[in-house]
């Protein structure tokens, strides 16, 4: 057996052509027409038609003839030819574009993923969106870094409370690590989510208002930190030392869910104090 790079042109019209040919047109409100029906599915013009586009271009896209649709062509293929979620993020990777919700940050956990978090008790755990924002968190998390609750909601950020917030600016034993680290990820995530106001607005403030940011931003660091370890100096339970991973879930990719564990043994011990 041999395998060949995928022709992203060629695969693009062999999953317009399946996708529609499994359509019952008896599920659209169409125009009825009088020629019978030869083959399965939609006609290519009634897929046309619900996607706005023209006949001529859908006939080009399914054999193959090197067109590119654009973000608004490809959600609307999406809507014609009523792909699953799966479906409709393959299109768009095969033609190269971005969905136009992919800079709709996450503002609530998702009922599955807010369960989780608190499953995961003993271990520390929260969940977040890629610009911080503390979506949910257990107990031992809470324990760990801050009361949460005692917050309101558009504080809960850790980038902010790092910066700002007396307890956690007091919290880890190489703050400056911690709060490079976390830019460098905003800067990444402020690239791969452009239209994303709230982050903006994020950022903007932080630049303005903390000078500690304003001068680790303009050294323009990339970084996604998804493993590593933070020392925490902690008021209650001594230095506490904690390896975090940060894993993305497939049906939510908007949010990020951080885990926490003791780094040796004394770390185990603080924690089980806490």
């Amino acid at each position: 057996m041999t395998t060949r790079t995928v022709d992203t042109t060629q695969e693009l019209a062999a999953f317009l052509r399946t996708r529609r040919e499994r359509l019952d047109p008896l599920d659209f409100d169409l125009p009825s027409r009088q020629q019978a029906r030869r083959t399965p599915g939609l006609r290519r013009e009634e897929v046309a038609e619900l996607a706005g586009v023209s006949i001529d271009y859908i006939v080009r896209l399914e054999q193959a003839r090197g067109l590119r649709p654009s973000a608004n062509v490809v959600e609307a293929l999406s809507r014609a030819l009523r792909l699953t979620a799966g479906e409709r993020a393959y299109l768009f990777n095969l033609t190269q574009q971005r969905p136009r919700d992919a800079d709709t940050p996450a503002t609530a956990a998702a009922p599955p993923l807010a369960l989780l978090v608190a499953d995961l008790s003993p271990l520390p755990a929260m969940l977040m969106n890629h610009r911080y924002d503390i979506l949910a968190w257990n107990s031992e998390m809470a324990k760990l870094l801050l009361d949460f609750d005692s917050l309101p909601p558009s504080q809960r950020n850790a980038m902010w409370l790092c910066l700002v917030h007396p307890e956690t600016r007091a919290l880890y034993v190489d703050r400056e690590r911690v709060v490079r680290e976390g830019i460098a990820h905003l800067r990444a995530a402020w690239a791969a989510h452009p239209k994303d106001q709230a982050l903006t607005d994020l950022i903007t403030e932080c630049t303005t208002h903390n000078e500690d940011f304003a001068r680790l931003w303009a050294e323009q660091d990339i970084r996604i930190s998804g493993r590593g370890q933070k020392v925490m100096r902690h008021p209650g339970a001594g230095v506490i030392a904690v390896h975090f991973e940060v894993l993305v879930p497939l049906q939510n990719p908007d949010q990020r869910l951080m885990i926490c564990r003791a780094a040796d043994d004394e770390s185990q011990s603080a924690l089980d104090r806490l």
